[in-house]
């Protein structure tokens, strides 16, 4: 029996090992642990009092060993390096009374071969005096060994790709959710979309139903907080404002079971700033019954939404005066002229003595002025009226749903804010000169124009009569 087990079996004789026990506890040793490690060559000294009786096939078979004699003459090899932590266990267990003990440790074959083993002792009955035979089993563990490491450390490298993705990740629990869901769906309710817009805190609770199982480094990074609990703790200054219209968004297509999506939504940093989102959204096959796991994946555009709202600044504004710029004004009046609304008036606007700055002092003092004209109108027009610069400095104010009285109030305005911006900027005042024409629907708006120009270059030239200049000179 003892040879033909499939395990690998040693009869071993611990007497000397009880006696050198005896020994140190006589000498006064309470604590094992310690007293080796005062010393490595007590160790080696238990090691060498280990007398081994008998092994079995089995044992010989697991170590490479042709005999028990060779296996004996090599026992060096057979118990070395990472063992030691083990059998100060096995001893510790020993040495506090225990007549067994089971332990796991590493041995090595004869051939260099690394065998992880799971070690079982036992003093057998009527020897416990003597400690003159134990009998220990040892099962070659290896694979599984090997197959928890690989296991640990695909575990590792999974977790390290979630930790260290450049992109932010989110692992969220929306089983809540599907329950909410299904107990609508459940009410009767098929029309969603309007379930929601008249009861828009049906959104709000499902949206405090979410769970956050775990976000990455980079989540943290892109929301400006120190820790997950500082994050999760303030969740709800990340998700606020326009999100709930997103979220709003969100159930109508998960109702719809589309369960990957992606959208741009608006979240918030921690610090209060705006963070403009690729958001994706997946829930993963083996949950599709519960939604009990979800992966969001999102991507900062902040940049490339700022960069794209100043091209489409550029293209509906002009860089030097920061009014809207002829495209625009264009696209403005068409639009008008199409929808209204009535009457719209025009007050068409030049720069006096543009000209005669730009000879004198160049291009610089003439960008400087129509700067200031920028400020002016700028400061003096409000929404719905539009001023724009339609030409070197040609500037029109278009005042959709206001009559010329409205259009001469807002002329009083602008010769006020113009006022105050000379006083403001010693040295060259400007000086404009203005039209003022209006329309009702049905009208020609182009004669508008041309009525608003005319009334505007009449001004003009009356400026420049009154301040002797010659008007060919100086437009």
């Amino acid at each position: 029996m003892f040879d033909l087990a499939p395990v690998s079996l040693w009869l071993e004789d611990y007497s000397a090992l009880k006696q050198l026990f005896d020994r140190w506890r006589s000498e006064g040793v309470t604590d094992l642990h310690a007293h080796l490690a005062a010393d490595p060559a007590r160790l080696n000294e238990c090691s060498a009092s280990l007398r081994i009786l008998r092994v079995n096939r089995r044992t010989l078979e697991l170590f490479a060993a042709p005999s028990q004699d060779a296996l004996v003459a090599n026992l060096d090899k057979v118990f070395r390096d990472d063992m030691h932590d083990a059998v100060v266990h096995e001893l510790q267990a020993l040495w506090s009374g225990q007549l067994e003990f089971s332990n796991q440790s590493a041995n090595y074959a004869l051939d260099g071969r690394r065998l992880d083993v799971q070690i079982r002792a036992r003093i057998l009955p009527g020897h416990e005096k003597s400690w003159d035979r134990v009998l220990v089993s040892l099962e070659d563990i290896t694979g599984q060994v090997r197959a928890a490491q690989k296991l640990r450390r695909s575990e590792q490298h999974a977790r390290d790709l979630f930790e260290h993705s450049p992109v932010s990740l989110w692992v969220e629990d929306f089983s809540a959710v599907k329950t909410l869901l299904d107990g609508v769906r459940a009410q009767g309710i098929e029309d969603f979309k309007t379930f929601i817009t008249v009861h828009p805190d049906f959104v709000t609770r499902c949206m405090s139903e979410i769970r956050v199982i775990d976000v990455n480094q980079q989540t943290l990074r892109m929301f400006g907080a120190g820790s997950k609990d500082e994050l999760l703790n303030n969740i709800g200054r990340v998700f606020r404002g326009e999100m709930h219209e997103s979220f709003a968004e969100q159930l109508l297509d998960l109702w719809e079971g589309k369960t990957f999506q992606q959208r741009e939504v608006v979240n918030y940093a921690l610090s209060g700033d705006p963070v403009h989102i690729h958001m994706q959204f997946s829930v993963p096959t083996g949950h599709l019954a519960d939604w009990s796991l979800v992966l969001l994946s999102l991507v900062d555009i902040t940049a490339r939404k700022k960069a794209e709202a100043y091209l489409e600044y550029l293209g509906k504004h002009d860089v030097l005066t920061q009014l809207r710029n002829r495209a625009f004004y264009v696209e403005e009046l068409n639009r008008i002229t199409r929808k209204g609304p009535w009457p719209l008036t025009v007050i068409a606007i030049d720069l006096n003595g543009l000209k005669a700055v730009n000879d004198d002092r160049g291009h610089a003092a003439d960008d400087a002025l129509l700067r200031r004209v920028g400020e002016v109108l700028g400061k003096s027009v409000d929404a719905p009226a539009c001023a724009a610069r339609v030409g070197g400095d040609e500037f029109c104010v278009l005042l959709p749903g206001m009559d010329e009285r409205g259009a001469y109030a807002l002329q009083e305005r602008i010769l006020s804010m113009l006022e105050l911006n000379n006083q403001f900027y010693p040295g060259q005042p400007i000086s404009l000169a203005m039209g003022v024409a209006s329309c009702a629907s049905g009208d020609l708006v182009e004669a508008t124009i041309h009525r608003a120009d005319k009334a505007m270059y009449a001004e003009k030239e009356r400026y420049y009569q009154d301040k002797g200049i010659d008007r060919r000179s100086s437009p």
